[in-house]
């Protein structure tokens, strides 16, 4: 159902058309050819593309195509540094393209499909990004060598030149793309020893940041087709409601108006641009039909957790006898409870559509690039090779942007509007129908004698998002994210149980958010371990570093933070430290938060301090910002974030209730890199798993108050005052 009305198309455009180059070469494997036509294929022609990552032109300029999505984690330049070492190109050489939608030749390692997420970007594709670019020096060698008939051991390839050692001829990159064209790709060229590095482990500027800084980089919101329309949605405000009556007369009247569209479940208005259109919005009359969740409440959700809860779930590991060993020693048993809690990404969700009756073109910020374009199909019914998908920078993704609800939702509008629209999400709208991180309790038990544990019991209950994500990770009860931190819990514990309990929240649809599964394990395990130091008698960094003897990486991050945060030396009254370990997402971190909680009961993180072994970094000053961002992240939900539903409506609108950190409440960040020669962990999530359970536990040190459920309660801080 639609309304249409007089409109002029957008012909002008804010900054410059985003040009996704397509790749063409091998997959990740060397040696698998994707066939080419037209414009690419004569690309390819001229130039040497020895695999789905590289190509060099005949003036040797190296052109890398990226199969993760930048969206601020510095992935660009992370991957560019891995290709080009093993290359040995000129690094001032080196340009980038985005990957086009293809599983098979971009599909995560971990994953099988194209998806940028669970920070393994580098982790991921750490052995396939080197053997891409040490198979194409070895080619180039090898041209080399076959011209001068030497052999091509005599050979080594430096800074985009190929140099033969005895006589100290050498060609650069560009003169031997026609030879290295018809050699044969290496299955198992040699890597670099780390030793001899010279990119990886320096601290290069991030190839994003200049076009960022003079405005000229392109997000998704950017993108200008020719003709383009502009679009703003409303959607039912109880989930699952639908769309009753439109009085749409007072919308037409306004200036730029000119479409409105009525589907099942939302209302969208089109007009010259967004203005017009976010006007237009506002003057609907909407009445909608609230369906069967307009009853749900916090409440509910609340109660329906806890009772799942108190059953036991699948196991998810076992050892010793947990249930016996409780019984010795000092007994003492917690639940922790997680609130819902939104992505909000300073980009707001948005997707420019093209729908012809024979193709589709979708411009988007995805993190899920290959759905994006299966979801436009499915809307369209149109082949996927009929669907084109130009993916740009994210401008914040959070795990928000691994759904494509944004895509199908602009598809289903864009079907109705002739030429291309952009449909932006209000800030509101972006809130009010996120996939939200799931509600959490986690159920603990344990035994301490000897100042160790010796029996413990873990139950995790909450929502399965892999269920829905990707269904064949999701088996015999066991959700793998869910119990991420918990079923691999570092610490020497003889007697342990491990549950999970699947417990999907009335209406709220759940999907993953920073920090995905350690969100609530690493905050209920570290909050649980500072409780049962007190049981024992004993120092919290002590008592973990006791039961670290098999993790020694982790341990030497602890004694490193527990050094540099000068942990043990005086404080002044109500302000304490408080500390957090953990091993997820292949990185050992450990973690000290200062905090001063003043007599209103407001918290004051003065200073976090943070020791991590992430393996070989590839780029320190990438790693030490996502460190910080991610405890920022983490801060921030500790001390505000919360979602709440009533009458099926989240309540949170925009950040006037759904509270950011500001500048000056940020505390000084201290991040302090152990040296490593292990493959690389992730590093985009580690801080915002670390900073929740650090506040909490620096809290109850500052207090002798110990919070289970975030975000803080101010009021349970309070200094109470008598009459």
């Amino acid at each position: 159902m639609q309304s249409n009305i007089e409109c002029t198309p957008m012909t002008t455009s804010r900054r410059a058309f985003l040009k996704v180059g397509t790749a063409a070469g091998t997959a990740l494997l060397l040696g698998f050819h994707i066939p080419v036509t037209g414009s690419a294929a004569a690309q390819a022609r001229s130039s040497f593309v020895p695999n789905a990552f590289i190509r060099i032109d005949r003036q040797g300029a190296v052109t890398l195509t990226m199969p993760q999505v930048e969206m601020g984690q510095g992935v660009y330049t992370s991957v560019s540094m891995i290709l080009a070492e093993e290359l040995d190109a000129k690094w001032e050489q080196v340009a980038l393209e985005a990957a086009p939608p293809n599983d098979k030749l971009y599909g995560n390692p971990l994953f099988g499909i194209q998806v940028t997420g669970n920070s393994n970007s580098i982790r991921a594709f750490w052995t396939s990004l080197r053997k891409a670019g040490a198979g194409a020096r070895a080619m180039l060698i090898e041209a080399a060598a076959r011209r001068w008939k030497v052999d091509a051991n005599t050979c080594h390839a430096d800074n985009g030149a190929v140099t033969h050692a005895t006589t100290g001829r050498s060609l650069a990159y560009g003169a031997l793309v026609e030879d290295a064209s018809h050699l044969s790709a290496p299955q198992d060229p040699p890597l670099k020893d780390p030793a001899h590095f010279k990119i990886i482990g320096k601290s290069l500027q991030r190839l994003d940041t200049p076009e960022k800084v003079n405005g000229q980089a392109l997000y998704g919101i950017d993108a200008m087709p020719p003709g383009v329309k502009f679009a703003t949605l409303a959607i039912c405000p109880v989930f699952g409601g639908t769309v009753g009556h439109v009085e749409d007369s007072k919308a037409k009247q306004v200036p730029g108006v000119c479409q409105i569209v009525v589907l099942d479940d939302l209302v969208a208005v089109v007009g010259d641009h967004m203005w017009a259109a976010k006007q237009g919005l506002a003057a609907l009359d909407i009445t909608w039909d609230e369906g069967p969740n307009a009853h749900v409440t916090s409440d509910t959700v609340w109660r329906q957790l806890r009772a799942a809860s108190a059953k036991s779930g699948a196991v998810a590991r076992t050892a010793g006898d947990a249930a016996k060993a409780l019984s010795s020693g000092e007994r003492l048993d917690s639940a922790y409870e997680l609130p819902f809690l939104a992505h909000a990404p300073m980009e707001p969700l948005n997707c420019t559509v093209h729908v012809k009756p024979d193709m589709c073109e979708v411009w988007v910020g995805s993190q899920v690039l290959t759905r994006a374009q299966a979801a436009a199909a499915q809307v369209t019914g149109l082949p996927l090779d009929k669907v084109t998908v130009h993916n740009h920078l994210i401008g914040g993704g959070f795990g928000r942007r691994l759904e494509a609800d944004m895509v199908e939702k602009a598809v289903r509008i864009a079907k109705a509007v002739d030429g291309p629209v952009k449909v932006v999400w209000s800030r509101e709208e972006d809130i009010q129908h996120d996939i939200y991180r799931p509600v959490y309790r986690d159920v603990l038990a344990a035994s301490v004698a000897d100042g160790r544990i010796v029996g413990w019991t873990h139950r995790i209950t909450g929502s399965s998002i892999l269920a829905r994500w990707l269904p064949p990770a999701f088996k015999n009860g066991i959700d793998i994210d869910g119990v991420d931190s918990a079923a691999d819990i570092p610490y020497d514990i003889p007697n342990l149980r491990v549950e999970f309990q699947r417990d999907e929240p009335p209406a709220v649809p759940t999907g993953f958010w920073r920090g995905v599964g350690p969100n609530n394990n690493v905050f209920a395990i570290e909050s649980f371990l500072d409780e049962l130091a007190k049981k024992a008698g004993k120092d919290p960094v002590a008592f973990r570093r006791d039961m670290l003897g098999k993790v020694p990486r982790l341990r030497a991050a602890l004694d490193l933070v527990a050094s540099k945060a000068g942990w043990g030396t005086p404080l002044p009254a109500r302000t304490g430290r408080g500390v957090a370990a953990q091993t997820a997402f292949g990185s050992f971190i450990a973690t000290v938060a200062e905090v001063k909680v003043d007599e209103n009961g407001d918290v004051h993180v003065q200073r976090i301090v943070s020791a991590v072994d992430t393996g070989i970094v590839v780029n320190p000053d990438t790693v030490l910002a996502q460190l910080q961002g991610g405890l920022i992240f983490g801060l921030t939900a500790a001390l505000f974030g919360e979602i709440t539903i009533d009458k099926g409506r989240v309540q949170q609108s925009n950040f006037q209730n759904y509270r950011m950190l500001r500048i000056n409440e940020a505390p000084k960040i201290e991040v302090h890199l152990i040296a490593s020669g292990e493959a690389p962990g992730g590093i985009g999530e580690t801080g915002t798993t670390a900073a929740p359970p650090a506040v909490g536990n620096a809290i109850y040190a500052a207090t002798g108050i110990r919070l289970r459920r975030l975000p803080i309660d101010r009021a349970l801080l309070a200094v109470r005052k008598t009459a």
